[in-house]
């Protein structure tokens, strides 16, 4: 009897029930690692190279359309990219407003990065005073003040990080939204009219993982059959014309 029932149990096993059995799932292919570089810009404005630094400035204008500001090319990626930079007031130096006690500035600019599509991703504000000459971050070459030294030059530096969306597209805008400026008599002046450079950017870096080029629309065939029939149509007029 258990000889009997041993049997059954082993006959129940059948090669159906033992091939629904899953099989073994495959370990996911690990991910690209991390890729931190410096990214191409697309300048409306260059304010200059630094001359202590050696970066590149790119001025920010307001404006409200995406294609005015400074665009950052997004290269194929896998998940979010945080973008990096570093964000600057503008002054104009001057030497006799030192002298003159009468070149104190108060800057307050608010900047947006946007997508293509005027979606606000996030803003970004940097606020700094100016007093003397130190006040500035660095000077900028191709002038005509003393040692070829533009009067326009960075001061003060925000460092801003920013996630962008994995759909975030090819490009993303920084756009200039607004200036505030305290002058030395207690004066304050506003700016929002598009145009204006209200900032400069530099040390633009993007942190992402690469991901496959975006793939290529395949060209459509032409129809097979609505080529033949415009043959044969072709071929008709010619044995009436001949006829």
């Amino acid at each position: 009897m258990a000889l009997l029932l041993a049997f059954m149990a082993t006959a129940s096993a059948s090669p159906t029930a033992q091939s629904r059995r899953a099989p073994p799932r495959k370990a996911p292919a690990p991910l690209p690692a991390l890729t931190h570089a410096a990214v191409e810009l697309q300048c409306p404005s260059e304010l200059g190279i630094g001359m202590r630094t050696g970066r590149r400035f790119c001025d920010v204008l307001t404006g409200r359309e995406p294609q005015g500001g400074v665009l950052v090319r997004i290269p194929p990626h896998r998940g979010p990219v945080t973008l990096s930079f570093d964000l600057h007031n503008r002054h104009t130096y001057s030497d006799e407003l030192i002298k003159n006690k009468t070149a104190f500035r108060d800057y307050t600019a608010t900047i947006g990065v946007l997508t293509m599509d005027n979606t606000l991703i996030e803003r970004a504000v940097i606020q700094s005073q100016f007093r003397v000459a130190s006040d500035l971050f660095d000077r900028l070459g191709g002038g005509a003040g003393p040692g070829g030294m533009k009067a326009v030059a960075p001061t003060g530096s925000e460092s801003i990080t920013i996630q962008l969306p994995e759909d975030v597209g090819e490009q993303v805008s920084l756009l200039g939204e607004k200036l505030r400026v305290v002058r030395a008599d207690g004066g304050v002046d506003n700016f929002v009219a598009p145009g204006r450079p209200i900032a400069a950017v530099s040390n633009v870096t993007l942190e992402y993982r690469p991901g496959p080029p975006p793939k290529k629309a395949v060209p459509k065939k032409p129809d097979r059959f609505l080529m033949d029939a415009a043959t044969s149509r072709s071929i008709r007029d010619s044995q009436t014309a001949l006829s």
